[in-house]
């Protein structure tokens, strides 16, 4: 009896040994998650952690380029007393009327024009050329004809947006594979159907990478348009903190504005994966 305890035993103690070993630790678990991290972002950390070392210890001067504590504490006062609350507010909507108005065009514009190769012939010369020519540039004219107010600032960022989601849509429908078309006429689809089951599905992934592109636009040409004539928004903070020699606070309203930026494309990712969970590779 007592030599079979003692076989029993050391079996038992060695496989509790053998499953506690293979239990996952929490240094494996940093390890993974570094391992994971660090191809995508270790640049950007690099990156960062060198502008906080050198602004410290006066590499670079730290007037002019502010340790990264001190931008991030500018920011959290500004954020935590409500100085940029009503300034985000307005950019954001500045912004998202502009990218609003560009979706509601652009895409059913887009969706038309690929289908009708007589009428993309047609718009394509005029629409180049206006792709082709800057929003800034245009934007005296637009505050001529419609003013120093908000119709204009919106209007400019409209301008700019437009041109990534009409493109996108317009590649998207175009790219459609023409078998799955003749594969649904001949199942006796009709114009209707075909264009809701087939062209529109095929055509969204395209469209959504306009969409990111415009929703970056929009941000880009905010500044541009807040720093004309506006008394409020970032791109005013931007330039109003540059005049005034806040340079912390103008660091914190770019970074702000960048943090927007990322948010903005991290929605318009989840959206899309959403709606299109077929072509995800998965899925």
């Amino acid at each position: 009896m007592a030599y079979e305890i003692n076989q029993v035993l050391p079996r038992s103690f060695g496989r509790l040994k053998s499953s506690e070993s293979n239990r996952p630790t929490f240094a494996s678990h940093v390890r993974h998650a570094l391992a994971s991290l660090l191809p995508r972002y270790g640049l950007l950390i690099a990156f960062l952690a060198l502008w906080q070392v050198s602004s410290t210890r006066g590499w670079i001067n730290p007037t002019i380029f502010p340790p990264l504590n001190v931008i991030l504490s500018a920011l959290w006062t500004n954020l935590a007393n409500g100085a940029l609350l009503d300034d985000i507010a307005i950019s954001l909507q500045r912004s998202g009327t502009a990218f609003a108005f560009a979706v509601v065009v652009g895409i059913p514009l887009g969706l038309f024009m690929g289908q009708f190769r007589a009428v993309e012939q047609a718009l394509d010369p005029i629409l180049q050329l206006f792709r082709q020519t800057s929003a800034l540039a245009l934007y005296p004219v637009f505050i001529l004809l419609l003013g120093l107010g908000e119709t204009s600032k919106i209007f400019v960022i409209f301008w700019a947006t437009l041109f990534p989601v009409l493109l996108a849509t317009i590649s998207g429908v175009k790219e459609v594979d023409q078998k799955l078309i003749e594969m649904a006429r001949t199942y006796g689809a009709g114009s209707l159907t075909v264009f809701r089951r087939v062209i529109l599905p095929a055509s969204v992934p395209a469209i959504f990478v306009g969409l990111r592109l415009s929703a970056t636009t929009a941000l880009l040409l905010l500044i541009a348009a807040e720093m004309i004539g506006a008394n409020k928004g970032i791109g005013f903070q931007v330039m109003n903190a540059q005049y005034n020699f806040q340079i912390p606070l103008m660091f914190a309203a770019i970074l702000l504005l960048a943090f927007l930026g990322l948010a903005a494309n991290a929605l318009l990712v989840l959206l899309q994966r959403r709606l299109c969970r077929w072509s995800q590779p998965n899925a």
